[in-house]
């Protein structure tokens, strides 16, 4: 698995006007290859009587999945920048769909290719991107009573509890990058006297800022003052 990417932090419209047409970039996440093409459906749909609904997406961490269509405008012009566009920015599942209003001046390849990949990065920065984090799943089983303490030092390192189950004991679910388990295991036997049991489980991706920063490797303990 990679160990991180990039994606759109939300779906959402960027418009621009480039000599007399409109240009209208709608960017959203998108988890599969369905879910992707789904959208660009639905843009196409809602923008049937566009001049052109070019699209372009990219899917896995790993960027697996790539595709790209110029609905009509000159080959190469439309949808393979906008898929450069998004391969040079590292976007990771998400899709874009540049739906073009002619304004009666042809812009010439150059053009084209400058508008419509130029459009989709306006869309990343006006939108957003946020980094996603390779983690592993993890498990904390302690007593009731330490459980409330062990809960707010998570959180206030940044670290996202996933779960929390009451039965005999409190099972917790958590995310830690690899580099952190060991640190966090010395950490959770230090504040629950060895009580508390722990397991690893698989692999996920999760937001950098819930995944990344729980670690003050400085102190050699789990937390941190720092923001």
């Amino acid at each position: 698995m990679q160990d991180e990417y990039r994606t759109v932090a939300r779906a959402g419209v960027h418009e621009t006007e480039i000599n007399r047409s409109r240009f209208r970039c709608a960017l959203a996440p998108a988890a599969t290859e369905r879910e992707a093409q789904d959208f660009v459906a639905a843009v196409r749909r809602e923008h049937a009587d566009a001049t052109h609904n070019c699209f372009a997406y990219v899917i896995g961490a790993d960027a697996a999945v790539q595709r790209a269509s110029d609905d009509g405008e000159p080959g190469g012009t439309a949808g393979l920048p906008m898929l450069q566009m998004l391969l040079r920015r590292d976007m990771r599942y998400v899709v874009a769909v540049v739906t073009r209003y002619y304004g009666g001046v042809k812009l010439g390849a150059g053009g084209l290719i400058r508008a419509y990949g130029g459009t989709v990065g306006e869309a990343l920065d006006s939108l957003g991107t946020l980094t996603r984090r390779r983690f592993r799943l993890a498990t904390v089983t302690v007593d009731h009573q330490r459980a409330g303490k062990v809960q707010n030092d998570l959180r206030s390192t940044g670290r996202e509890v996933r779960d929390v189950r009451y039965g005999e004991a409190v099972t917790l679910e958590i995310g830690l990058p690899d580099a952190e388990v060991e640190v966090f295991k010395g950490w959770l036997a230090d504040v629950t006297a060895g009580t508390a049991g722990f397991e690893l489980g698989g692999e996920a991706y999760g937001d950098a800022q819930a995944y990344g920063e729980g670690t003050d490797r400085t102190s050699g303990r789990y937390g941190s003052s720092r923001p």
